[in-house]
């Protein structure tokens, strides 16, 4: 039994009445002392001087004594009278009862408090063991290392070279056929103001490769911005995704909200948004190249326009509190200040400046690169069967710039032929030799079309012209036919052309009519004409109007003409031959096709490119010198 079974087992005994009044003051007293404890009830005694009432043989002095201890002197003021004894033994049977029970609540609440100590205890050692077997053990285990193990083993293996990034030029010699475009690119970027440049060009003549350069080479000049720390960012237009909720910006940056995004998990568990700074902030102080700017989303564009004009990216975000003392410095700083975006842009496209959005041309400068000739296409082979020590037979540069006029794709021919080579010899051979039949199979099984040069352009022809066309920045020839018979019933002739031509090209014949019939005094009304475009492709716009009313004249008066010429220019009710559009590129695509003299309008004469070897042009203002040339 406990203190307290007992204790009540006294307590109903003096209560009862069973025990004397000697034997029930002895019983509180061992009670007393129980409750107390023996110093307690010893301390008290010699406190309130209760020595000689506690010893004494009288009932009322020794209940006086008791009371006083268990009441600390607040209860019974004097020693009781006799008759008094009973009810002083009762208020001290009260007061024993008070203290017994909180002694049992002290008890129970010291038992609970001990309880919770010891659960805590052992949760804190248990976390304590466990950081200690995870310090120990860190984050792996025998599943994670493995991984890790086999990740370390295939970073090991150089399975593959990229082979294009092996024959990248590495200076400017390299880059073949665009040293004007090359000087203006570095021009524009050596100054203590450099300025945004566009770039436009048909693909693979090196742009992102003269950019990458251009900046090195800058970063030379002491009075440029640019210094070792300036940056190349280069990324694709085509590629550049974003969020109009700003949930993700890799071009620009953005802000990852804790609930919705879902930002580091310290900062994710405190309610604070984390901005992720974008390419243009990786860019400040250097050069951003966006290839195929040209391809970027309308808006993207807007909002890079922005940047532009205020050299910084600001974040925001309903989440930051500005007052919130928990906040990362860095945080604060971004939303408080924005990042930095101080920088070169740099686009590369092969679209027409039409096509690109006209704010951002404006904020730009331009540069143009020029398309490749058949003997730039053949030194980029050369110089890259030079990188890759191999020889090659006579021939083979020559054969594969009649399939591309890409210098990338040239070397992507010369490169499937030399694996070619090399697995038909089972073995690795130093100065290997690339044979005309390696080329022959590797065009066969890639199915390339020869870009055909003209043929017996020395000669004459009645009813054949070469007209030209262009595409983006590829200049190309058209070969015109016509035929022209007496109608079968006079006034009642027809003309015919192709329906795939186009309508203003359709126009350009009868305009050419009118032509005709002031010149040689024949209404073309009494004939029947029939006007071909070889292949049917479409002729965008009039610029083949004088080489169809050529072509019709000479069908009409049976006059040949020179096959060597290739003629653009509109042609007019009065017989002038007005300007047209592309003259550069139409120019370099008759040159690619072997023709010896281009003839364009004279008000295009200014546009006339610089090197213009192996071909003659020649500025006209009307038919009839275009008769005297082409009949000549």
């Amino acid at each position: 039994m406990n203190l307290y079974d007992d204790t009540n087992l006294l307590l109903k005994d003096i209560i009862s009445g069973t025990l004397s009044l000697d034997s029930q003051i002895e019983a509180l007293i061992s009670i007393t002392k129980n409750i107390l404890d023996k110093g307690a009830f010893r301390a008290r005694t010699v406190r309130f001087k209760l020595d000689k009432f506690i010893q004494s043989s009288d009932l009322c002095e020794k209940i006086y004594a008791l009371n006083s201890i268990l009441a600390e002197g607040k209860d019974l003021k004097s020693v009781p009278k006799s008759e008094d004894l009973e009810e002083a033994i009762d208020k001290t049977i009260r007061l024993i009862s008070n203290e017994l029970a909180k002694k049992y609540v002290q008890s129970k609440i010291e038992s609970q408090v001990e309880q919770s100590i010891m659960e805590k205890q052992e949760k804190y050692i248990d976390e304590v063991r466990l950081s200690v077997i995870n310090k120990q053990k860190g984050a792996e285990n025998k599943k994670t290392i493995s991984k890790l193990n086999n990740l370390i083993e295939l970073d090991s293996r150089d399975a593959s070279k990229n082979i294009m990034s092996f024959l990248r030029p590495t200076d400017f010699t390299q880059v073949v056929g665009q040293e004007r475009a090359i000087k203006s690119l570095i021009s524009k970027l050596s100054s203590p103001y450099p300025q945004h440049i566009i770039l436009y060009g048909p693909p693979g003549v090196g742009k992102t490769t003269a950019a990458r350069l251009a900046l090195d080479e800058v970063k030379k000049l002491s009075f440029t911005p640019f210094d070792d720390k300036s940056k190349f960012v280069e990324v694709d237009g085509t590629t550049l995704r974003w969020d109009p909720r700003e949930i993700t910006n890799p071009l620009l940056g953005s802000v990852h909200d804790p609930i919705y995004q879902g930002s580091k998990r310290d900062l994710a568990e405190v309610g604070i948004p984390e901005p992720k700074p974008g390419l243009v902030t990786q860019a400040h102080g250097g050069v951003l190249f966006i290839d195929e700017i040209g391809e970027l989303d309308s808006m993207l564009q807007n909002k890079l326009l922005k940047v532009l004009e205020d050299k910084r990216v600001e974040f925001s975000s309903s989440y930051y509190d500005p007052d919130d003392e928990a906040i990362p410095k860095y945080i604060k700083y971004l939303f408080d200040n924005g990042a930095p975006a101080d920088f070169v842009l740099i686009g590369a496209t092969t679209k027409s400046p039409s096509e690109i959005n006209p704010a951002l041309r404006s904020r730009c400068t331009e540069v143009y690169f020029e398309p490749l000739s058949s003997s730039d296409i053949i030194h980029i082979v050369e110089d890259a069967a030079s990188k890759l020590n191999v020889r090659l037979e006579d021939g083979v540069a020559q054969k594969i710039s009649n399939y591309t006029f890409e210098g990338r794709k040239a070397v992507n021919i010369l490169t499937d032929t030399y694996g070619y080579a090399l697995h038909r010899n089972k073995k690795f051979i130093d100065n290997l030799k690339i044979k005309l039949s390696d080329l022959d199979e590797v065009i066969s099984i890639g199915r390339y079309i020869p870009l055909e040069r003209l043929r017996n352009i020395d000669r004459k022809e009645v009813g054949h012209v070469y007209g030209l066309g262009v595409s983006g920045f590829l200049g190309s020839t058209i070969e015109i036919e016509a035929a022209v018979f007496p109608s079968k019933k006079k006034g009642a002739g027809v003309v015919r052309f192709n329906d795939t031509a186009g309508s203003m090209a359709k126009d350009s014949v009868f305009n050419a009519a009118s032509v005709i019939r002031n010149l040689t005094d024949k209404d073309i009304k009494d004939y029947d004409i029939h006007v071909n475009a070889v292949g049917g492709g479409k002729i965008d716009g009039p610029s083949a109007g004088a080489a169809i009313t050529i072509c019709i004249i000479s069908a009409l008066l049976n006059k040949p003409i020179r096959q060597d010429i290739a003629i653009t220019g509109e042609i007019s009710l009065h017989g002038n031959i007005k300007p047209v559009g592309g003259i550069f590129e139409k120019i370099y695509g008759a040159k690619r096709m072997g023709i010896k003299l281009v003839l364009i309008p004279r008000d295009n004469e200014k546009e006339i490119p610089l090197n213009t070897e192996n071909v003659e042009v020649r500025a006209l203002e009307s038919i009839e010198d275009l008769m005297n040339i082409a009949f000549n």
